[in-house]
């Protein structure tokens, strides 16, 4: 009878087990249905057809193609004069550089001021801390309007209010990492030990110097990071938005796309990967040195 009853009892277990597992298959397979479903309306939608990438592919290889500067290796290392040596390729080095150091000059600006602002409305801007309820929904709503706007369109705003220059791609810049920072900011305090917060708020210290003693030193080490990690994001869109007149190499690399010099293009792309590969490295160590000391902190 006991061997019986224990029989029926794994029969109904197994029977369960699969029976939830029929279940979640159906789920698997309806949710992957729905997924395909999606996708096929978004590349309907977005008229993302085969057969125009297929027909496009081979123009982009072609354009690539134009690109390739005309180097010889008998006259590779010659001087600048020499049509197929580096140097004639590079033939402007000395202008593309500087315009490549105002764009880091550019970013860097925009990234310093961009994270001041975001520190001082992170902390509102954090649940846990906010000093009243509708001052953090309006500093989170600010800070998500700030992100929203694509820096490119900020920084178009900015070259008709300012003119053509430098000026407008710091602002544009400025005000998307404010909101991009302002957000990681917050959500590191919100990850944060509040006992030290709380200690100095029953001790009798305001809201402020709460914050100030805290908060800050135990976030500061992830908020360097952050700022670091934006700084290399900023350097990239600081080529970008050159495009439309905000300064930079992208307004030159503009220039000579609309005026199909190939080589001139190729040339201006080697040195921007160059540049924000060498800037991503250094990043990266300073990057890596903080976190660690904070680790062995």
């Amino acid at each position: 009878m006991g061997m019986t009853a224990t029989g029926d009892l794994l029969a109904r277990g197994e029977a369960a087990f699969q029976a939830q597992r029929r279940q979640r298959r159906l789920a698997t397979l309806f949710g992957l249905t729905v997924l395909g479903a999606c996708l096929l309306a978004s590349a309907w939608m977005s008229e993302f057809r085969p057969a125009t990438l297929a027909a496009g592919l081979p123009r982009v290889g072609e354009y690539f193609y134009k690109l390739l500067p005309s180097l010889r290796w008998d006259a590779l290392f010659a001087g600048v004069e020499t049509e197929g040596s580096v140097a004639f390729w590079f033939y402007r080095l000395d202008d593309w550089a500087w315009l490549l150091l105002q764009t880091s000059q550019m970013a860097a600006l925009a990234t310093l001021a961009g994270a001041a602002v975001a520190l001082l409305l992170a902390f509102p801007a954090a649940r846990n801390i906010a000093p009243a309820r509708w001052i953090n929904i309006v500093t989170r709503r600010g800070l998500e309007a700030a992100r929203t706007v694509p820096e490119i369109v900020y920084a178009l705003i900015f070259v008709w209010a300012f003119g053509i220059g430098p000026l407008a791609g710091i602002l544009a810049i400025f005000l998307h990492t404010t909101g991009a920072l302002g957000k990681l900011f917050s959500e590191v305090m919100e990850n944060t030990d509040l006992r030290a917060w709380e200690g100095l708020r029953a001790s009798g210290a305001n809201w402020a110097q709460a914050c100030r003693y805290g908060i800050l030193p135990q976030v500061t080490p992830n908020l360097i990071s952050y700022g670091l990690l934006r700084f290399e994001i900023n350097v990239r869109g600081a080529s970008v938005i050159g495009f439309v007149g905000a300064g930079g190499i992208g307004q030159e690399l503009n220039l000579v796309i609309s005026s199909n010099y190939y080589e001139e293009i190729s040339a201006i792309v080697v040195l921007i990967i160059l540049s924000v590969f060498v800037i991503d490295m250094i990043s990266e160590r300073l990057r890596h040195r903080v976190m660690g000391a904070a680790e062995g902190h």
